[in-house]
């Protein structure tokens, strides 16, 4: 800091140490800032079944790929490459992954469609 600064004779806050401002209130002291104030709303019921659902059932097959490739080509299992086993078995992953996110989206859609008729009463 420059000597000509208005802080400079003023020793910078630390954390445990609250800033005061120059009529001697400290920041804590301050009344709040106008404005509209935050009202938090929690996520409906199956949202993050469905999210995730979604997220899980499109990456599952690539994962089930990339590790059959990891395994590499050695001897095949009732006829089928290492690849072709981890693309089935993510594919597996993936439908049931699928069925996560329908039940998330039904519960999601029941959730909106009881808050709407609450919304009518």
């Amino acid at each position: 800091m420059s000597p000509s600064s208005p802080s400079a004779g003023r020793p910078r806050p630390t954390a445990v140490e609250p800033a005061t401002r120059p009529d001697g209130v400290t920041e804590d002291d301050a009344p709040a800032p106008p404005g509209r104030p935050v009202r938090l709303s929690p996520t409906p019921p199956g949202f993050w079944a469905t999210l995730l659902g979604v997220v899980v059932a499109l990456l599952a097959p690539f994962f089930g790929i990339l590790i059959g490739s990891g395994i590499g080509t050695g001897p095949s299992t009732a006829g089928l490459s290492p690849m072709a086993w981890g693309f089935a078995l993510g594919s597996l992953v993936g439908a049931l992954a699928l069925v996560v996110a329908g039940l998330g989206a039904a519960r999601l859609w029941r959730h909106q469609r009881d808050r709407g008729v609450e919304a009518e009463r």
